[in-house]
């Protein structure tokens, strides 16, 4: 490994030789959200230019069947005449874009009754989401500053930025892995035994030498929105990567150019993720209060929300070139090869809720209508 270069390597690793080591979850957050150096405080990191592309950068139908999602969703819930429309992590503005125009026709009461809230704590991509929506918001640094009422939540590749604790299972319990810096290089390391956090069933099946992670702060964000659910009422969808159920192994990896990197390499200008674990935070979400719906695979959501039906009147009149265009984008989205099967769809709902979010049955959603 090349010595530390970056501002913020040079940051950490005068910390480190203070204070000798530090947890990866320290770690995590400190290179995706230092004030003056994080990653997220300050690159615009989505699209061909950026370090990786999400699923609303691929299609616009993505963004467009989650618009529908929303919709039906809301009349699910009884029409609120006002409620928050949040996304977690809103990047470029596109997915939030995407789904304000898909509803413009076929739900022309839903728009009134929008008052739209964005937490995102780049201040360069604030600019960009202000630019790309035609309309009123209010950004925040936290969810918990969203005013109360009844919500909607959407959250797009959100949670697997969000830092873990990882956990080695030894002879004499459990220690967590911590990154140090010595010999002008960061490596990690093992701290001392440690008290855990209630641990998922498939966790207490590790062996020696085997790691498990443990999202604190996904799990406190998902028991806020439950709670607000169980309180004030409304509906929540994640949709990220990881696997059906809670397993072991370490999922930490870096991104840099739409590249594998090493995550103690450049901390501050590469992005750093882990797998979600969507039935910790299931549990999470039940214990607070709320319905928990899935996980199920990102290819099915989209496919019963209307994918193919939406794609037919994409390609009705467009060239040959757009066709095929169209088509790649569509089978990036839910093919099993692609994003289809490692991405997940999870929904949270109000406890009352009389039915099923859509798209977590077998029943189509009806097609959004918006202009090509």
């Amino acid at each position: 490994m090349k010595p530390p270069g970056t501002p913020l390597a040079r940051k950490l690793a005068a910390r480190l030789t203070s204070e000798g080591s530090i947890p990866v979850s320290e770690w995590i957050a400190a290179c995706l959200t230092d004030p003056s150096h994080g990653y997220y405080r300050r690159v615009q990191s989505i699209g061909k230019t950026g370090d990786f592309t999400t699923a609303p950068e691929i299609s616009q139908i993505f963004g467009e069947l989650i618009g529908a999602w929303a919709v039906e969703m809301w009349i699910l819930l009884g029409r609120p005449p006002t409620f928050r429309l949040v996304e977690l992590g809103p990047g470029r503005g596109t997915l939030m874009a995407d789904m304000l125009r898909a509803v413009m026709r076929p739900a022309q009461d839903f728009h009134p009754a929008i008052d739209l809230h964005l937490v995102e704590i780049n201040t360069e991509l604030r600019k960009l989401q202000k630019k790309a929506l035609d309309r009123n918001a209010m950004w925040h640094d936290t969810i918990d500053s969203v005013p109360a009422g009844p919500m909607l939540v959407i959250a797009n590749e959100f949670f697997d930025a969000l830092p873990v604790r990882q956990l080695v299972r030894s002879t004499d319990g459990w220690r967590e892995r911590h990154v140090t810096f010595a010999d002008n290089r960061f490596d990690f390391t093992l701290g001392p035994v440690v008290d855990v956090p209630p641990l998922e069933p498939a966790h207490l099946k590790a062996k020696v030498g085997d790691i498990v992670e443990i999202s604190d702060p996904a799990r406190a964000l998902v028991a806020t929105i439950a709670q607000r659910l169980r309180r004030r009422g409304g509906a929540a969808l994640f949709i990220d990567y990881g696997p059906m159920a809670s397993g072991i192994g370490e999922t930490l990896q870096a991104v840099s150019q739409h590249q594998r990197a090493a995550p103690l390499e450049n901390p501050g200008e590469t992005d750093l993720t882990t797998h979600v674990d969507f039935a910790a935070l299931a549990r999470v979400a039940r214990l607070a209060g709320a319905k928990a719906w899935g996980p199920i695979p990102q290819g099915v959501l989209l496919t019963r929300l209307g994918l193919h039906a939406r794609a037919a009147m994409l390609t009705k009149n467009a060239t040959t070139e757009q066709r095929r265009t169209i088509e790649q984008a569509c089978e990036r989205l839910i093919a099993d090869s692609e994003m289809g099967t490692l991405f997940k769809a999870m929904a949270l709902t109000q406890p009352e809720l009389d039915g099923t979010p859509p798209g977590f049955d077998a029943a189509p959603v009806a097609t959004p209508t918006p202009p090509s």
